[in-house]
């Protein structure tokens, strides 16, 4: 959601600048950006504050952060090409099967901070595609602690949350046929260890950083997570992952969908 539907990731690099130059810090860098980018409570983490030597505590600093989000969050506005992709993806079938196309939302942000995201009119409306049963957010019960991404359980949750509301009689959906949109590097991994295909939208700045590890990061294979279990993982160059500059160039058919509906 953050950074690929929304632009929730700029508005946290926006709050981590305000108080960055409130103590009188350097900006924030394309490389420490890139790290902390889809990372769960990265301004928390030894990565950003070896790097920023901020004259508080960390206590502070994440109080302070956390008034700053409270404050900019709700200015949260859909990304170029969500609202479409979502609203064509809700109409679309399958090709082959002509079943349905079934959304969920899996994402690593929390209830009180979805809730401020979705302030805005337009910023609801494009939520609103995922049916309330249908999200599952990074402080769900049923996720175990230390289990978000990039381990697969936060999407093989969102896939559960499908299966359970299907008809009597449906044929359960199988991970091997969904199609998971990301922006995050552990994300990606979160999807090819769930045993999903994966569409990597990477914010440019991500992108122009880890350019260079492209094939690493579509196979879950950048070794920046050391979660075990490598069977979960894809190979290089498997097909099974794909890299996209922005929702608007998501290619329907390659994947099966028909949106003339």
């Amino acid at each position: 959601m953050d950074g690929l539907l929304i632009n929730s990731e700029d508005i946290i690099t926006l709050c981590t600048t305000i108080l960055l130059n409130k103590y009188e810090r350097p900006a924030l860098t394309r490389t420490i950006r890139a790290q902390l980018m889809g990372v769960p409570n990265s301004t928390s983490s030894d990565t950003f504050h070896n790097w920023a030597r901020l004259p508080i505590s960390r206590e502070q600093c994440e109080d302070e952060l956390k008034g700053l989000m409270r404050l900019h969050f709700p200015d949260s506005q859909p990304l170029p090409g969500a609202e479409e992709l979502l609203s064509n993806l809700s109409r679309a079938r399958s090709a082959t099967s002509g079943d349905r196309i079934e959304l969920a939302l899996a994402s690593s942000t929390k209830t009180e901070t979805y809730e401020l995201k979705a302030s805005r009119p337009e910023t609801k409306r494009l939520l609103d595609f995922f049916l309330p049963d249908r999200r599952v957010l990074g402080d769900d019960l049923r996720l175990r602690r230390g289990r978000g991404k990039p381990a697969p359980d936060i999407y093989l949750l969102a896939l559960q949350s499908i299966n359970s509301a299907a008809s009597p009689g449906m044929k359960p959906i199988v991970p091997k046929e969904c199609l998971v949109f990301e922006d995050s590097v552990a994300g990606v991994e979160a999807g090819r260890r769930a045993g999903m295909r994966v569409v990597w939208v990477p914010h440019p700045d991500l992108a122009a950083e880890y350019q260079a590890q492209e094939k690493d990061i579509l196979a879950g294979r950048t070794g920046k997570f050391d979660l075990g279990e490598d069977w979960q993982l894809g190979e290089i160059d498997d097909s099974w992952a794909e890299t996209i500059p922005s929702l608007n160039h998501f290619n329907y058919a390659e994947y099966g969908i028909d949106i003339s509906s």
